[in-house]
């Protein structure tokens, strides 16, 4: 559903965006600004910039922005009706009704019942543990050394073995036998009816990135079958797109996150003061939650078991990381099995040590692969020398493809020409698909003329970055407006975010002096169209503070992004985009006697302030 514009408006107004950040950021005041380590990237020195009279937050370090709503939805997750439903209900304004159709009415209906069955069943088996019926459940728990804070995080419960216990608590508590079973807490056979899916357990709820409980885990007390059983799946479940302890690893200020392959790893990790662990559900590891992962980070370390399963799912994950465009890297465990082990048996620094020399995963796939090869023997080293130069042939980017031979010659004592024309090989015959993507080319000096590309700014990153001086300019001094009005308008802004920010904040300027640039964001619908946005009012020149030097600078952007325009339309005739219609060549003059005019003016400014 989407709220109305004004309604949405309101509820920005009503939150300052100062509160509301530094309920998770402390934040000191600096200038007119307020500023604090950046909760979404990992830094020393505060570059997280919160604006009060924008109304806008903007990270200078890794680009984060918006309004209050963005910052909800990056830090919880949250989606824009459910930040804004948050904001709405901290500011105490009722926001219109739902308006779902019948259908969807009754879906979402269910999907709150299945929440509620599994919230109190996980409230059930917490109690269970912690009473006289639980004493199985807390013995084996102290065994693995869980203090109870890290058991009360993870919310650990218990499942006894009377066998309908948890049914008639929910029945009694008003749920029909239908959700009961829908929600994937009971089963039902001919023989014993309705009855309870866990029992003789210790249970593991398992909580969406928001933390509402979805379904259980449950270890066997003993040496019953199945050692690990699982909630099946459900309309709020599914096992691909979820990872558990992701709830709290989210909010780790790591550049990484660690992906373990069970439940008490991640708790031991997390216990351990390793707050970025999550583990899959039971199943190999899946592209959704791979994409899951994404939301949260760019790097991905792997602690898996060293057992030779292990491996065989590290190397299985390190492919689905590489898809997702994640960078995989992998923790040494041995000699012990696990994290858990690893962590009781030498400790967090022993830790911290693998997690700061984590293989990268390349090499790792190298080093699994080379026990295939008898290195000693000539021909099987050759054998192994060609499997890696067809893996070579897997990595796209021609820059990083030559350092990653560099060093494989460097590792394996081979010539680095000579597995440089094998690769070559390889890429002409087919055996690595598109070697030569990203446009580089086999041939002559495509690599140094690639890196000349790269440190010379295109120009689209001219104009998206004088679009971005203007409006944050407008933004800081809004009576600059009424001088650059003549000469740009909306449409002469880039397609897309730029030209549709640039309208919204072109009619809060036309009708009042000044505006708050947090109900432009407020615009778009998606985080990374708002973060996009964001950067549109949080760009500067540095080092301008003198009139004559602001007046010559503030000309030349306009003129910039008037030419820019001029050109993008003169562009789009000549390759036959557009017609040249009467009304566009009576444009193209237009912009031709505009800039002359632009030429001979000059805007009159003052000396600028410190923005600190």
């Amino acid at each position: 559903m989407y709220y109305p514009d004004d309604k949405v408006e309101e509820v920005l107004r009503s939150n300052n965006i100062v509160d509301v950040v530094g309920t998770y950021v402390h934040l000191q005041k600096k200038g007119a600004n307020y500023f604090g380590l950046c909760p979404f990237h990992n830094e020393k020195s505060p570059s997280f910039s919160v604006s009060e009279s924008k109304q806008m937050f903007y990270c200078f370090g890794c680009g984060a922005g918006g309004n209050a709503a963005t910052f909800l939805m990056k830090y919880e997750n949250y989606s824009f009706r459910e930040a804004l439903e948050t904001l709405a209900d901290r500011a105490g304004i009722k926001l219109p009704e739902v308006n779902y159709g019948e259908e969807a009415k009754k879906k979402e209906e269910k999907r709150q019942q299945l929440r509620a069955v599994n919230k109190e069943a996980a409230i059930y088996y917490y109690k269970l543990l912690r009473s006289r019926k639980g004493v199985k459940g807390q013995r084996y728990l102290a065994e693995r050394k869980l203090d109870p804070s890290t058991m009360r995080d993870f919310g650990l419960g218990y499942a006894d073995g009377s066998g309908n216990d948890l049914c008639a608590h929910l029945k009694s508590c008003g749920f029909s036998d239908e959700v009961i079973l829908e929600a994937g807490v009971a089963a039902f056979d001919e023989k014993r009816g309705m009855h309870d899916k866990f029992w003789n357990r210790v249970i593991f709820p398992i909580m969406d990135v928001r933390g509402q409980v979805i379904g259980f885990g449950g270890r066997v007390m003993g040496d019953g079958k199945p050692k690990y059983l699982n909630s099946p799946e459900t309309e709020i479940f599914d096992k691909s797109r979820n990872l558990y302890g992701l709830h709290i690893a989210k909010r780790s200020k790591a550049p990484y996150k660690i992906l373990c392959e069970g439940y008490m790893d991640v708790i031991s990790m997390h216990q351990a003061g390793f707050h970025e662990a999550v583990a899959s559900l039971g199943t190999s590891f899946t592209e959704g939650q791979a994409a899951l992962l994404k939301r949260y980070t760019k790097q991905v370390l792997l602690a898996y078991d060293s057992d030779d399963a292990g491996v065989r799912a590290a190397i299985r994950s390190i492919g689905i990381l590489k898809k997702a465009g994640l960078e995989g890297r992998v923790i040494d465990l041995r000699p012990c099995k696990d994290p858990d082990e690893f962590i009781k048996a030498n400790g967090t620094e022993a830790f911290l040590k693998r997690i700061e020399n984590a293989e990268n995963s390349f090499f790792y796939e190298l080093r699994m692969m080379e026990r295939e090869y008898s290195m000693q023997d000539p021909a099987q080293r050759t054998q192994f020398h060609h499997a890696a130069a067809a893996k070579l042939c897997g990595i796209s980017d021609e820059i990083e493809r030559e350092n990653y031979i560099k060093e494989v010659a460097r590792r394996y004592y081979v010539d680095e020409g000579s597995l440089k024309r094998l690769v070559a090989s390889y890429g002409r015959s087919g055996a690595a698909e598109n070697v030569w993507k990203n446009g580089a080319e086999s041939s002559g000096n495509e690599a140094e003329k690639t890196v000349s590309r790269r440190t010379r700014p295109s120009r689209d990153e001219r104009v998206e970055r004088n679009e971005r001086l203007l409006m944050t300019w407008l933004c800081d001094e809004p009576e600059v407006f009424a001088q650059i009005k003549p000469y740009i308008r909306p449409e002469h802004f880039q397609e897309g975010v730029p030209r549709q920010a640039a309208e919204g904040y072109w009619k809060i300027l036309e009708e009042q002096q000044g505006g708050n640039p947090a109900s432009v964001i407020g615009m778009f619908g998606t985080q990374e169209e708002q973060e996009q946005a964001a950067s549109l009012f949080n760009t500067r020149l540095k080092g301008l503070h003198d009139a004559r030097e602001r007046e010559k600078a503030l000309k030349d952007i306009v003129i910039s992004i008037r030419r820019s325009a001029a050109d993008r339309q003169r562009r789009q005739i000549e390759e036959g985009m557009q017609e040249p219609s009467a009304e566009m060549l009576t444009d193209i003059m237009t912009a031709r006697k505009e800039l002359q005019a632009l030429s001979k003016i000059s805007f009159k400014l003052g000396d600028a302030e410190d923005p600190q």
